[in-house]
């Protein structure tokens, strides 16, 4: 193989890694976003759930940090990149080509995390804020 096929296998599993992250954040603040909701909804007191209440902002917590800490990983490979002369896996476009759009959408031209996905998933009524 390759530096520049090994390069282009680390560059996919690292986007897919962040990909992995965002969508795990995505998921987990959906869950912190209806834990409330679903205590309302059942006349339950506010004591009932607080462990899962802060197990999940927990959660969020450890997934912002491993998303700190794959960003820093992004900017180690891609200066060693530089340092190899594999400038194009250094300097990808943020919207990369086959790809689903960023999360808050724009760019892309596949599949993948939609925009607007929180907007698909919870249920829009007259009664929301």
């Amino acid at each position: 193989m390759s530096r520049l096929s090994i390069g282009e296998d680390l560059a996919d599993r690292l986007f897919a890694a962040e990909s992995a992250i965002d969508r795990a954040l995505i998921e987990t603040a959906t869950l912190a976003a209806a834990l409330p909701a679903a205590r309302a909804g059942a006349w339950l007191s506010a004591s009932v759930g607080q462990r899962a209440f802060e197990g999940t902002a927990a959660t969020i917590s450890a997934l912002a940090q491993a998303r700190s800490h794959i960003v820093q990983t992004h900017g180690v490979l891609a200066a060693i990149a530089r340092k190899l002369g594999l400038d194009a896996l250094a300097v990808r476009p943020l919207d990369k080509p086959g790809e689903g759009p960023p999360i808050g959408g724009g760019g892309g031209d596949s599949g993948g995390i939609e925009p607007n996905v929180v907007n698909k998933i919870l249920p829009v009524t007259p009664n929301s804020c």
